[in-house]
């Protein structure tokens, strides 16, 4: 079980404003990565801030989308990745490197992920949210907060 779990938080559309990622190694969590990204224009949604409560005050002097893609080309490159509802992730991820000119067959990753939301739905999960799979699975969520939601749909990948 070896493979890299992620959760975007939104600014607006597809424009992220905080990553998380959680590589497992063997089964086991060996890294965490957080952090603020700066949206374009640090424009954001009412709705957004409502489910997620990052205001642009919080990313103004945060690094842009470009500025972070390293640390997250390092830890995604030629994994497994694992998001719960990877279609959402997958579009961040594929949609800002558009924007700023990185090519994402790089990665090496597939345009197909794993995705904790079919695996759980498969089980008779009904619904299938992160925070409903996490409440009945046992497993602590700060949902919404980036590293929370992705530290929790690697530990729903692990029991699947």
């Amino acid at each position: 079980m070896t493979f890299t779990a992620i959760d975007f938080e939104t600014a607006t559309a597809f424009h992220p404003c905080s990553v998380g990622i959680v590589t497992v190694e063997n089964g086991v969590i060996v890294d965490e990565y957080v952090t603020l990204i700066k949206p374009p224009n640090n424009e954001y949604s009412p709705f957004t801030i409502r489910v997620h409560g990052i205001y642009p005050r919080d990313t103004m002097n945060s690094k842009t989308f470009a500025q972070v893609y390293p640390e997250i080309k390092k830890r995604l490159q030629n994994r497994v990745v694992v998001a719960h509802n990877e279609s959402f992730d997958r579009n961040v991820l594929a949609k800002s490197m558009t924007l700023y000119g990185f090519n994402y067959e790089e990665l090496n990753i597939g345009s197909r992920w794993e995705c904790t939301v079919k695996i759980y739905k498969a089980k008779g999960f009904k619904p299938a949210k992160l925070s409903d799979c996490c409440r009945e699975m046992k497993i602590a969520l700060n949902h919404h907060e980036a590293l929370s939601d992705a530290r929790a749909c690697a530990k729903l990948y692990l029991l699947r």
